[in-house]
Formats: structure tokens, C-alpha cells, sequence
């Protein structure tokens, strides 16, 4: 298990992040934590920091139904940053979606690792973790 791990929540459900942050804080092998309410504030921040491996998270856990920019969007922009960020990103979907247009539709996406339908136990997340 890697240490030191960056984790970046994407997500506009207050109550999802509240309880995702604390599970998180739990685990030794996370150094830090950033959120977003939405995708266009994420993608700011990875922009922002494309050449810089020491702000970039290790793993993405993105919603997929948000206001001003879904994890669809955001997924289609990431798509295009992937060859100059500084490391590699891991990606999560975790939605409360049980529709099987979504999952279908994110099985279509290279670039996401699963699927996870909310909430996420922490069994889930310390095998993410591990193999990160």
C-alpha cells in the first residue's frame, strides 16, 4: 500500500462528502484531501496543476449527477488532459445511480477504474487504497 495518497472527492451532495471525508481521515495512507462541488471546479484545479504531482490526487472518486458540469463532462475533458499530467490519476464513479444506462455508459470510459453505487463502505475504500 502506497503512502502518502491524494484523494480528490467531486461530488455535490454535502451529507456524501461529510462522511467520506471523515472515513477517509481514518486511513493512515492518505496525505490529503481536496473536494469539489462540481466537475468545472475540479478540471480548474487539474489544469492548474497538470505539471505538478504533489497537488494532483492519486485517486478521483467522481459523481456523475451534479449542477454546472456532470462526471460525464468532466470525464470527456479529463480524457483530452490525461498524457500531460504529471502522474497517473485512478478513477471512481460513485453515484447513487442504479440505472443501467449509467453503468453502461461508464463501462464505455477507459479511463474509470469501477463503478461504485453509494454510499461506499470502508472495506470498499481501503482495497482502493491498498491497490492504489
Amino acid at each position: 500500500m502506497k503512502n502518502n495518497i491524494n484523494v480528490c472527492i467531486i461530488d455535490d451532495d454535502d451529507v456524501f462528502q461529510y462522511t467520506i471525508l471523515h472515513t477517509l481521515q481514518v486511513h493512515k495512507s492518505v496525505n490529503h484531501i481536496i473536494s469539489f462541488t462540481d466537475g468545472a471546479e475540479a478540471m480548474t484545479f487539474l489544469k492548474a496543476n497538470i505539471n505538478n504531482d504533489q497537488e494532483l490526487p492519486d485517486v478521483i472518486f467522481l459523481d456523475i449527477n451534479m449542477p454546472v458540469m456532470d462526471g460525464y463532462g468532466f470525464m470527456q475533458q479529463y480524457e483530452s488532459l490525461i498524457p500531460n499530467l504529471a502522474k497517473k490519476i485512478t478513477v471512481y464513479i460513485l453515484s447513487s445511480s442504479v440505472d443501467l444506462v449509467d453503468f453502461d455508459k461508464t463501462k464505455k470510459i477507459n479511463q474509470v477504474t469501477d463503478y461504485i453505487v453509494k454510499p461506499i463502505r470502508d472495506n470498499q475504500l481501503t482495497r482502493i487504497l491498498a491497490e492504489l
